[in-house]
């Protein structure tokens, strides 16, 4: 049996009592991540490594919401969450799909932890 030409993996876990939902796919130049509560992709927010970063063992990244609520809480989930995934992934950007009832610390950590498993990168 050949390899899927995209890996997309996915998980249902209760987050603080929340049922959420992580959806994660690589495509060759992208990893697209849904991380949602309300059963749809909500925030779209893109994610890319800063270049001008002078330190490579700590590379910077950007943020910009592509579609929906463009608010500062939406930027540091994003900064949070994608930033682990990226410098996993080699520095690749994301593409982040957000739509969380709860975005408390614990909520963000926890997501981390189902992110590990749905690893595709």
């Amino acid at each position: 049996m050949s390899e899927p030409i995209i890996k997309s993996k996915q998980a249902n876990k209760e987050v603080n009592g929340i049922s959420t939902e992580v959806i994660c796919t690589e495509f060759s130049n992208y990893i697209f991540v849904v991380l949602t509560q309300y059963g749809k992709i909500g925030t779209l927010i893109s994610v890319t490594p800063d270049s001008r970063s002078n330190d490579i063992s700590t590379p910077t990244f950007s943020t910009k919401v592509l579609l929906g609520k463009d608010e500062p809480l939406t930027h540091v989930c994003a900064k949070n969450l994608a930033t682990f995934i990226s410098q996993e992934a080699g520095n690749r950007p994301i593409l982040l799909g957000l739509a969380l009832k709860d975005s408390s610390v614990d909520t963000i950590k926890q997501l981390k932890e189902i992110l590990v498993s749905c690893k595709v990168w």
